[in-house]
């Protein structure tokens, strides 16, 4: 998944510092200063001294366990965004070497994948940013020929149209991840051998299971780091449940002067151009340029999983729950790329729907290059919108992309919506 941590605040002077048991004091004075040294925070102060205010960034990673740790950049560029999608595409070239052969290509067996060898590509280009994590990892895992297993608590991609969701992780147990569906972690043990031990109950038969494992990823979500802040000793409000800051819609904590956007904000999208975009139109509201506010309505994303989901705007439960079941037209379709016939690959979760009330409500899209295809429609959603102007729209051919603007098939009527000829 993509994310950044910045807590901008506006301070006369810096506070004093104690360092290797020697106290410092640091008597500069700056027009702003930014905790946080992620995507939203480099942002911010690039754009704050761009309009030549004098600009300070605070940035610290806490190691890992194992003393893993970082440059700047955060999350997305560090261990989010970037190193997942480098080694989501080396998992699509992967299944490209398969395709190949059926496309004539004359391979020599056996293929194999060298991790070292894709490691340091992409940590070579994650170092070259830094001066400029669940479905997602299995599936590249899964795709560069490892045996992976995902253990879902609850719900797979929460938060996400359920129905996309399903389809999702439907494509990835035919590609070959293993799903451990309604279990919960109870410990994990470190063998003689040095393989890890994982006991976990399964919560729909009450019955506890083992299984052994080379590696295990904790991919439960992170927490703000808040508490080392300070904040309540100047008042700051947390929400008392998340830790996070809460935030009005300039981006105002209760303090004056202290702002907050990103992954630390109390109900803002964790990704990454949000606080990238939010980060800048901060920066030019205080420094008098605008009084533009960052719009979190209808912002796109994409699951980068072996079969990708794009999707802009509601799901399809949300908007039934604003505006009622009978107020919503859903059109849907099930489509096979042409980059899938050849190969004879199983095309049964590549799927479209839109909800419309009106206007368009929602955006749904699995297949290849989602992230590229939900990207142009997202502009639309700004424009509001509507299936008309989807049915005006001339498609480009042959891609996936155009199977959108055909859409005619409704949910309501109950007829195949599955995409017949060129």
């Amino acid at each position: 998944m993509q994310s950044s941590t910045a807590a901008p605040l506006t301070m006369n002077s810096m506070p004093n510092i104690e360092l290797n048991e020697h106290l410092y004091y640091w008597k500069y004075e700056y027009d702003l200063v930014v905790i946080g040294g992620g995507s939203g925070g480099l942002a911010c102060s690039k754009e704050a001294a761009q309009l030549g205010q004098k600009v300070a960034v605070l940035d610290y990673v806490e190691p890992s366990v194992k003393g893993t740790k970082w440059g700047l950049g955060g999350t997305c560029v560090n261990v989010g965004c970037i190193p997942k999608k480098l080694m989501h595409q080396a998992a699509l070239l992967g299944t490209a070497v398969k395709d190949a052969k059926k496309y004539g290509w004359q391979i020599s067996e056996p293929v194999s994948h060298d991790w070292a060898t894709m490691a340091e590509g992409v940590q070579n280009h994650v170092r070259s940013l830094n001066w400029d994590v669940a479905l997602e990892c299995a599936g590249f895992l899964t795709g560069i020929g490892l045996d992976t297993t995902v253990m879902v608590r609850s719900i797979a991609l929460r938060g996400f149209d359920q129905q996309m969701a399903g389809l999702v992780t439907d494509y990835m147990e035919a590609y070959g991840t293993k799903f451990a569906w309604k279990c919960v972690p109870r410990s994990v043990d470190k063998l003689s051998s040095g393989a890890l031990q994982v006991t976990w109950m399964d919560t729909q038969t009450g019955k506890e299971q083992k299984d052994t494992y080379d590696s295990v990823l904790w991919a439960v979500g992170r927490a703000p780091e808040t508490k080392a802040l300070g904040l309540d000793k100047v008042g700051v409000q947390l929400n008392n449940e998340t830790g996070k800051i809460v935030v009005g819609a300039d981006e105002s904590t209760s303090v004056p002067n202290i702002y907050a956007f990103g992954d630390i904000s109390e109900g803002r999208p964790e990704l990454t151009p949000t606080a990238i975009k939010a980060g800048k139109l901060l920066a030019r509201r205080l420094a008098g340029q605008s009084a533009e506010l960052m719009n979190y309505d209808n912002v796109p994303t994409t699951v980068f999983t072996p079969l990708e989901y794009g999707c802009v705007g509601l799901s399809e439960e949300e908007a039934e729950r604003r505006h009622g079941t009978d107020a919503i037209e859903v059109y849907h379709a099930f489509y096979k790329p042409l980059e899938f016939t050849v190969a004879e690959r199983d095309a049964s979760q590549c799927y479209i729907k839109v909800g419309i009330n009106q206007k368009i409500l929602g955006l749904h899209f699995t297949g290849p290059n989602a992230g590229e295809v939900t990207q142009g429609f997202a502009m639309s959603f700004q424009c509001g919108a509507t299936y008309s102007h989807l049915l005006q729209t001339v498609g480009i051919h042959p891609t996936c992309a155009e199977e959108l603007i055909k859409l005619n098939i409704t949910k309501r009527s109950g007829l195949d919506a599955t995409v017949t000829g060129c």
